[in-house]
């Protein structure tokens, strides 16, 4: 008789692994153990579970596998971002920006191969959705990331609408911020999302994780040419929902919005933000525009970028122009993409 495959216990919550032990009967202290060893501990094999009895690790090795995948590919860029390739169990890749800036060294991550929200000014929408990742995919980026010791911060803002995978986006979520876990800070974790409701509700109410959405225009139809979403999830009802939590003075929300020359940078958008965001304590993030082929955008320039934030701050909203990083190597805000496929066995 063939031998059942064994099942990965990366990318398990506390929760899951508790299933596991009580499933073969072993004592229920050991799911703990279990999660300490593979995520703090960063073991590759049951074997090295030396505080667990040898009987039960020798369970653990024939019925279970630790799945950590290095990185297949790395560019550098000439201001020091590196644009990491790993694959994926649909047999396809995922990228992920490692981003650093003096003390500050934030990732990247995706959480989706490919993307089906359509959004016209991104590269990894061209591709249409071709798989959700999986909590341990997710969680990979940042475990097998060589520089992962110097991580301060990270984004989902990678490949992918994050709460288009809502349930291994939030799992990875509280792997990344337990104690059992990787411990980190929700405030060092932003999740960046176009604004699908549902799920944005589900992450307000059970995550402490900062939250940013990708707003570009504050009209609907104009919205709706850049952002296919809005006609579903309108504006409005995203703002809505975002003023119905009560945030905490540590969490933070902020609005993504990517400069268009000639679009959308008016006085007439000016006084719409400014009437759209005026009761949530926030920032806008402003982004240029990187062009991606076949689309007729236009890059603003520099005196467009400080004459918008200059208004927008005399408005009272707290604005910052983010710095275009990893440009050369096409690793910069909405450049993320690749339709690189596993070889053949």
């Amino acid at each position: 008789m063939a031998q059942e495959p064994q099942q990965s216990l990366t990318g398990k919550t506390l929760e899951e692994l508790q299933l596991v032990v009580s499933a073969n009967h072993w004592p229920a202290y050991t799911a703990r153990q279990i999660a300490e060893w593979i995520y703090k501990k960063r073991v590759r094999h049951p074997d090295q579970m030396t505080n667990i009895p040898k009987k039960i690790r020798e369970e653990l090795a024939r019925d279970y596998c630790i799945e950590w995948k290095e990185p297949v590919d790395v560019q550098t860029a000439s201001d020091g971002t590196k644009k990491y390739l790993f694959p994926t169990h649909h047999g396809g890749y995922i990228e992920s920006a490692y981003i650093p800036d003096g003390k500050r060294h934030t990732l990247c991550i995706s959480s989706q191969v490919g993307c089906r929200m359509g959004c016209t000014f991104c590269m990894t929408a061209r591709q249409g959705l071709q798989g959700q990742l999986t909590a341990g995919e997710i969680l990979n980026q940042v475990h097998s990331l060589p520089e992962t010791g110097s991580l301060t911060n990270i984004v989902y803002m990678g490949m992918g609408e994050p709460f288009d995978n809502p349930d291994a986006v939030m799992k990875s979520l509280e792997i990344l911020t337990s104690a059992y876990g990787y411990g980190m800070s929700p405030r060092r974790i932003t999740v960046s999302t176009i604004g699908l409701i549902p799920e944005m509700q589900r992450f307000l109410g059970s995550s402490r994780c900062n939250l940013a959405i990708s707003l570009h225009s504050p009209f609907d139809e104009e919205r709706r040419q850049l952002v296919p979403i809005q006609k579903a999830h309108p504006l409005e009802e995203v703002i809505g929902t975002i003023e119905k939590f009560s945030m905490e003075k540590q969490r933070r929300v902020s609005f993504e919005y990517i400069v268009f020359k000639n679009l959308n940078h008016s006085p007439k958008h000016i006084k719409a933000l400014a009437r759209l965001l005026h009761r949530i304590r926030c920032r806008i993030n402003l982004m240029r525009f990187h062009p991606v082929p076949g689309s007729d955008l236009q890059s603003p320039d520099e005196e467009i970028m400080q004459s918008f934030k200059t208004a927008l701050e005399a408005k009272g909203i707290t604005t910052t122009i983010r710095k275009s990083r990893g440009t050369d190597i096409q690793a910069a805000c909405g450049q993320l993409s690749t339709n690189k496929k596993a070889p053949r066995r």
